[in-house]
């Protein structure tokens, strides 16, 4: 099987280029008996998007566009989702097992209650998006994605890496991150650094955690007070 890999983080890609595996194109997501497997389901641009009680197998997404998306029991299994734009995302109490995000907009996204076991987002932009509740039961990166003013609350990261990606005012609110791996990020503008326990960082990225403890206490430098 396929892997990303990025120092000690390794994601087990979705398995497509296995032998005998024929993805049929498909006009729809909604498969009989709730289940649609070994599919490839290509630059479809919709209005809504709804998804509830659904099994995607085995598939690829490509180009997908969607205005609205409600996504919810959603189960998915070695899926590739490249080139989508699904605004206003709500995804609730769903599965993700062995997929790979890359090239996405998820922009203002609300993930809630989702577990995500070996998923890779690439280059995906997930700006002002919010992660509630969501699980890293398995590894899971974040690989040269934006995630400013994201917000993680009551998350549990500890099996995540971050990697070159832009943080600038991203919230963590509560939560498990113990050994969470944010190397190879700035870190200076993070908001909640104080529930970062027990996270993976460069000796250098200690000083970008004051910079962002600093701003969080609203400290006032002495040396920039006038003291006549």
């Amino acid at each position: 099987m396929d892997t990303r890999t990025i120092r000690r983080t390794s994601v087990t890609l979705p398995a497509l280029n296995e032998p005998g595996l024929y993805l049929s194109h498909v006009t729809s997501l909604e498969g009989g008996r709730g289940r649609v497997a070994e599919f490839h389901y290509a630059d479809a641009d919709l209005r809504d998007l709804d998804l509830a009680d659904t099994h995607l197998m085995d598939g690829r997404i490509t180009g997908l566009k969607a205005r609205r998306t409600r996504l919810e029991k959603l189960r998915v299994d070695s899926v590739e989702f490249t080139g989508c734009d699904l605004s206003s995302l709500r995804w609730t109490d769903s599965r993700i097992c062995r997929a790979a995000f890359r090239g996405c907009k998820l922009m203002g996204a609300a993930l809630e209650d989702v577990t995500l076991d070996n998923v890779l987002f690439e280059n995906c932009t997930l700006d002002y998006s919010t992660l509630t509740r969501v699980r890293a039961v398995g590894p899971v990166i974040f690989a040269r994605c934006s995630l400013r003013e994201a917000i993680f609350s009551a998350v549990d990261l500890g099996a995540a890496l971050i990697d070159d990606s832009d943080l600038r005012l991203t919230e963590f609110d509560g939560g498990k991150y113990r050994g969470l791996d944010l190397r190879g990020s700035d870190l200076s503008q993070l908001r909640g650094v104080t529930s970062l326990k027990q996270i993976v960082i460069d000796r250098a990225q200690t000083l970008q955690l004051a910079e962002a403890l600093a701003v969080e206490l609203d400290v006032t430098f002495g040396e920039d007070l006038d003291d006549t």
